[in-house]
């Protein structure tokens, strides 16, 4: 068992305490493998009756997966052990998609990429004043892997694309706007809250409804309109026209967004959604997010966006195709081909 997560059962209630505050609490394959195990066993387990999810200290809820494992693969053995990751990380967020018992989620803090992934199965999400939530993979040339092909096009209108490729940071008011949060408790109230449901887990429900309160306004949901209409398409050339074509300032912003973002990722990501939409269930849509993303990482703007946000820290990413019209068709659907035989992902 790594200290890198706190496992422990009180009574008849589960807890999962992610644990790597310097790291803001990424997710590593031993901190996955733990998890798992938990899980697993708790579900056969008739004393547990619900699970807790949360971090032990600091700013982040969970910022991620292992990149730079990611990245290392990607440089040093063709992405090997970057796919035995993802295999791994993907049975988890399965497994918790499925899980019969109530498992609660406290975003208290930032909740991006692979925390996303552990987040948004969860049958309660709380967020909280501190919650900042995002898929900002197009910045590193991924997809927004973890689930994201089934969670954002099934948020309102167009604003799952509008996530997945701009990386907008959303707030907790903005999370229960969109539905990916189930309630919204301010992170003074979260210590009582914890230990009601420790001490009576079968109500669960009840207690999160009680402590619940009204979030403030969602931003976001006065730019609903604009996203809808700006992010309508699933071609990334007739979005850039779109914001290049209307002359406000919030355009004109986004436009500047997605223009440093990776060409390869952002219609990669498209294309993400659009089979993510139409996937019959959630370990259909992983299937697809395995092949893309396992593939994706060989591909030379993982490299170098990591190496440009995390190693140099320079932000200044040098995309190969630098421009969208230069990333073809047929390359992107190379990413989402099926795999041979054994080398398919499944669930456990």
């Amino acid at each position: 068992m790594t200290d890198e997560v706190h496992i422990h059962a009180h009574g008849a209630a589960g807890h999962i305490s992610l644990n790597r505050p310097k790291a803001i609490h990424a997710l590593t394959l031993d901190m996955c493998e733990a998890m798992t195990e938990a899980l697993r066993g708790w579900a056969g387990d008739d004393a547990i009756r619900a699970v807790l999810l949360d971090h032990s200290e600091g700013r982040g809820f969970c910022a991620g997966g292992d990149v730079t494992l990611l990245r290392r693969s990607a440089m040093e053995d063709a992405g090997v052990r970057g796919r035995e990751f993802f295999a791994l990380e993907y049975r988890l967020n399965h497994l918790m998609f499925t899980y019969d018992k109530p498992i609660a989620a406290f975003m208290d803090g930032i909740t991006m990429g692979g925390g996303v992934g552990i987040a948004q199965p969860c049958r309660y999400r709380v967020a909280t004043e501190n919650t900042k939530f995002a898929m900002p993979e197009t910045g590193i040339g991924l997809i927004c892997d973890v689930g994201g092909g089934w969670y954002l096009p099934r948020l309102p209108g167009r604003v799952g694309q509008f996530i997945g490729l701009t990386g907008a940071r959303l707030d907790g008011a903005e999370c229960v706007w969109a539905g990916i949060a189930t309630h919204y408790i301010p992170s003074e109230k979260l210590a009582e809250v914890k230990a009601r449901i420790i001490a009576e887990p079968g109500d669960i429900a009840a207690i999160l409804d009680e402590a619940s309160e009204s979030p403030p306004e969602a931003r976001i949901a006065g730019n609903r309109e604009v996203i809808d209409r700006l992010f309508a398409s699933d071609d990334l050339e007739t979005i850039i026209a779109a914001l290049e074509a209307d002359d406000s300032d919030w355009a004109a912003k986004e436009l500047k967004t997605l223009r440093k973002k990776s060409p390869t990722s952002c219609k990669a990501v498209l294309r993400q959604l659009q089979l993510g939409a139409e996937a019959e269930d959630f370990a259909a849509n992983m299937t697809m997010e395995y092949r893309a993303a396992g593939r994706i990482i060989t591909r030379p703007d993982f490299a170098e966006g990591v190496r440009a946000l995390l190693v140099d820290k320079d932000n200044d990413p040098q995309w190969q195709p630098a421009t969208a019209d230069a990333v073809s068709e047929d390359d992107i659907a190379s990413l989402f081909a099926p795999m041979e035989g054994e080398e398919e992902w499944r669930p456990l």
